[in-house]
This record gives structure tokens, sequence and C-alpha cells, in this order.
């Protein structure tokens, strides 16, 4: 699917899971509130997986409000996210539904001379690597979409950089200017860039323990290191420990 395809789909899924959660409102137990709007955040992340796991963007997003319909109903309470990582349990919970989805698949009676489906996902569609891979796509998309609402001259900045690695800093001033509608300098544009790279690592620090919850400063560090991203905000982690 083309990044063009895939944005519309995360937003709607995002909007789809909000509403069907909201329809299930009033749940006494804060745990309960406080993993429903967990699953809220990450509804990208859960899509992603599925996409991956069935290489159908119509199946992935039905299986998509599935999981959302099943959460509320209590099926996926065997799963508690107090026994380890939120992302663990989200994991767990999607393979249960894509397996579920694959055995009825082929409980289904074929019609003689019907084209097969297509086989089932791969056994390491469904393990770790995959599944991390989902979610750590999803946490920088979050990061960068908060840098944009943060300070945009910042994402403009980095993205350039990012897209453009070897372009010399006038003309990443000259980007900026007519981007920003604002003259900046080669100077400007380098303080720039220096800043938008402390703030997006300061900010993806920020989404991961989010989606850690109360975890300590090894539990952060751990977590960022399983998802290769401790390379990105290593200085921001640092700038943490020294504050405390």
């Amino acid at each position: 699917m083309e990044p063009n395809d895939l944005n519309p789909r995360l937003s709607r899924i995002s909007t789809q899971w909000t509403m069907v959660f909201k329809a299930h409102a009033g749940f006494a137990d804060p745990a309960r509130a406080a993993l429903q709007n967990l699953l809220e955040r990450y509804s990208g992340a859960a899509f992603r997986y599925l996409l991956g796991a069935l290489r159908d963007p119509e199946v992935a997003d039905d299986l998509a409000q599935e999981f959302a319909l099943r959460f509320v109903r209590g099926d996926f309470r065997r799963a508690e996210p107090e026994r380890g990582r939120f992302r663990d349990y989200l994991k767990t919970s999607l393979i249960h539904l894509v397996n579920d989805y694959h055995r009825m698949r082929q409980a289904q009676p074929r019609q003689l001379g019907a084209v097969e489906p297509a086989a089932p996902a791969s056994a390491s569609l469904t393990s770790e690597a995959d599944f991390v891979t989902s979610w750590r796509e999803e946490l920088l998309e979050r990061t960068w979409k908060a840098l944009e609402q943060a300070n945009p001259a910042y994402h403009a900045a980095l993205r350039f950089r990012i897209e453009n690695p070897d372009a010399p800093s006038a003309q990443m001033a000259a980007h900026l200017s007519s981007h920003l509608d604002q003259s900046v300098s080669a100077a400007l544009a380098r303080k720039m860039l220096e800043r938008a790279h402390a703030k997006f690592a300061d900010l993806l620090l920020d989404e991961v323990a989010y989606s850690l919850e109360r975890a300590s400063q090894e539990d952060l560090e751990k977590e960022l290191n399983d998802l290769d991203l401790l390379k990105y905000c290593r200085s921001a982690l640092e700038r943490r420990r020294n504050k405390e």
C-alpha cells in the first residue's frame, strides 16, 4: 500500500476506534480506561501489523474494527497489560485475531473450480520482529506529528535534512525561507536544525514513555534499545536523568 493510501486509512481507523470506545464508555475500572486510551492512541500500530500479516487492506480494515469490538466485549481480558509491556499485550491480542481469521477462512466450504484464497501469512509475520517494526513506525510517525504541532519550523528543517542529507546549509536556508515565508540565514538554518534534533528526541522519548506508563529510567532505556530507537534520543535520555 502506498503512503498516500495508508495515511487516510490510519486516520479512519483511529476515528472509528474512538467512536466504538465512546459507544461503550462507562468503565469503572481506571486501569481499563487507561488501556482504552492507549489502544486509541496506538490504533495505527495495530492496523500496520494487520496489514503486514494479511496483505489485504480491506481485510485488515475489517479486522481492526473487529479488534475494537472484541476489546470492549472483554474477549482479550486474559492478556493483561499489567503482566508486561502494553505492546506485548497488543501483539498477543492481534495474533489471536489473525489466527481466528485464518481458521474461519479455512473452515469455509469452497466451490469446485473456485480460485484458491491467498495463502495464510507465514509464521514470521507473527514474530516479535514484525510487530516491533509496526510499533516503531507508529512511534516515529506520532513523533513527527507532535514535532509539526509543537514547532512547524523545526519540523520543516528536520524533514529537509532527512530528505536532502548532502544539501549545504545555504540550500536549506533557501528552502526554509520559502517554506516559512521569512528570511532564514544559513547560520539560523543550522541552529534550527540542531534544536529540531533535540526537540524530536525529547518528543520521541515522551512517546515511548507514555506507551510504557509508569516506567523507570532503566525500563525506558531498555525499551528504546529493544526498538532500535536509542540512537535517536540518547542525549534526551541523559538530559532527563540529569533533571531527576
